[in-house]
């Protein structure tokens, strides 16, 4: 059903979050959850003609072995439609280098890693995510304008940042659209691209994500189409998958 919302959006390709943990409490191990989500998204893919794959994601309340058993779980699976790693969940007084074991286990997987950092807690946080966890992407990146320098940094190395402005602004992160520091990111040459942070908990799809940056926050069609295409070129997937992607998305903004 999601990739079948993700179709109707025209989404191309999907990166589902997902805590295979989460799903044990009915007495599922987390590989049958896992299967479970898998079977999912490979029906969704196969019937609705949008690519779909998993991030797999420990919470940060969890202890560090919980952690390190789920990234290994990832691991296990890379080849079956998990293509990242992610640690999500209340951040605040939770640091991301606790779960450092985890993130290294990933790595050493050639998995791709992401990590929620900088929404209820600082640049440092981010700074964490990057410097001991591995990171090729950040989820939310909301305070990174706190350090000018790891801004410069994380630019520098085309690190992306997945911004939400919709959950930032229900989450209070930000008080106001209009206030929210991505248009001062793409300005200052970061690679950025717009999530939802999943949309049924924040009620909105990725097009209204990104017609609120038209309205709120100035974006151009131009700055859209780069916004939208910065998404492709760091997607957690093999190079020909994405340049092919990135080919067809292309060409389909180019017709619009």
């Amino acid at each position: 059903e999601m990739v079948e919302d993700a179709a109707r959006d025209g989404l191309r390709y999907l990166e589902v979050r997902y805590c295979p943990k989460l799903s044990t409490r009915g007495g599922l191990t987390m590989e049958q959850a896992l299967d479970a989500e898998l079977r999912g998204l490979a029906r969704g893919e196969q019937e609705f003609d949008v690519i779909a794959r998993a991030i797999n994601c420990s919470l940060r309340h969890y202890t560090p072995e919980t952690s390190a058993a789920i990234a290994k779980l990832s691991v296990a699976y890379r080849d079956r439609g998990v293509v990242a790693f992610d640690l999500a969940g209340g951040e605040a007084g939770r640091p991301p280098g606790v779960h450092q074991a985890a993130f290294d286990l990933a790595a050493d997987g050639c998995l791709g890693i992401t990590v929620h950092a900088g929404e209820a807690a600082g640049a440092a946080s981010i700074a964490e995510a990057v410097h001991r966890c591995h990171a090729d992407r950040i989820g939310h990146g909301t305070r990174l304008y706190e350090d000018p320098a790891l801004r410069d940094y994380i630019r520098d190395r085309r690190l992306l940042i997945e911004i939400n402005i919709t959950s930032n602004l229900q989450t209070r992160a930000v008080r106001r659209a209009a206030e929210h520091p991505v248009r001062g990111y793409v300005d200052a040459g970061l690679a950025v691209t717009l999530c939802t942070d999943g949309w049924l908990m924040t009620g909105v799809t990725l097009s209204d994500e990104y017609w609120l940056a038209h309205r709120e926050l100035g974006f151009t069609r131009a700055e859209i189409d780069r916004l939208i295409l910065a998404g492709f070129e760091h997607a957690f997937l093999p190079w020909p998958e994405r340049e092919a992607l990135l080919r067809r998305v292309s060409e389909e903004l180019a017709a619009l």
